[in-house]
């Protein structure tokens, strides 16, 4: 690790460590809706060794019609003990190498009280660029106890974005691709409006690392397209994207900057993008 804060690991620090005890490896891997092969599919056909498969759809709130919203407490500990985990561990979350969903995980993670997560710099990609081993087939943990407590300053819900339409309080800031921020390109979700929360930056999430690797970019690149966006990295920020996944790419960089007090927008564009929503912005930021 770089430094204190730094919630990035190396390959080479997971592999001295994937054995120990209390280090325990997440595949966190998402793709949009329609997209396959499915991930769980991809996590079968090769993981890390010992990696446990987390669904970012099954650890969500499944009364709740909005995609994987942050569960309760109670369902996150109850789902994660069942991982293998207890608050004990050491969480090393990756996914693919795209830089979707192990942002998402580590920032739930945080947000349910264990501060001991940390994500695996170039994710799978790296690892097997590297000539590391994998595994196939699931691996079935054995159950643990893990006891959460949600801080829900790390999450924002729609009401509070409409209020801060209002206010600018809190700069809120859409990892979605350009176009599809701009409202220039459908949603992938059917029934969702184009655009953009009124007053909302753009920084599209995959500007933050470099596609070859798999790896962030360097923190001075990070600051740039921040600040070349528009953002004040010392004004408070709220992260936004289509449903909540890719959003934790623009907080975990910002996190790497020493930014580690933010907020993710939960519901997201699926939320707000709904038919009859709140007010749309179109064109550039």
């Amino acid at each position: 690790m770089t430094t204190a804060t730094d919630p990035l690991v190396s390959t080479e620090w997971l592999a001295a460590h994937i054995n120990d005890a209390n280090v325990k490896v997440l595949d966190a891997s998402f793709k949009l809706p329609g997209v396959l092969p499915l991930p769980k599919d991809d996590y079968l056909a090769a993981h890390l060794p010992g990696a446990v498969f987390f669904d970012v759809d099954a650890v969500s709130d499944h009364s709740n019609p909005l995609p994987h919203m942050f569960p309760s407490a109670e369902q996150f500990g109850r789902d994660v003990g069942n991982l293998g985990i207890s608050n004990a561990d050491t969480v090393v979350i990756y996914d693919a190498g795209g830089w979707v969903a192990a942002p998402r995980a580590w920032w739930m993670f945080l947000s349910y009280g264990h501060a001991n997560v940390r994500i695996l710099n170039g994710g799978l990609k790296k690892w097997r660029a590297e000539g590391r081993t994998v595994e196939t087939g699931e691996v079935k943990p054995q159950p643990a106890t893990f006891k959460a407590s949600y801080d829900s300053r790390r999450v924002r819900s729609m009401q509070q974005l409409i209020a801060n339409v209002a206010s600018h309080a809190e700069q809120v800031i859409d990892a979605r691709a350009a176009d599809r921020f701009e409202g220039r390109a459908p949603e992938p979700r059917p029934g969702i409006r184009s655009g953009h929360i009124p007053g909302a930056r753009n920084v599209p999430y995959n500007l933050l690392f470099d596609a070859a690797t798999g790896t962030m970019k360097p923190l001075e690149d990070l600051r740039a397209a921040f600040t070349g966006a528009g953002v004040k990295l010392d004004a408070p920020i709220v992260t936004s994207c289509g449903s909540g996944v890719s959003a934790g790419v623009l907080t975990l960089a910002l996190y790497r900057l020493g930014i580690t007090d933010t907020a993710l927008y939960d519901g997201s564009w699926s939320e707000w993008g709904q038919a009859g929503g709140p007010p749309v912005a179109t064109g550039p930021a």
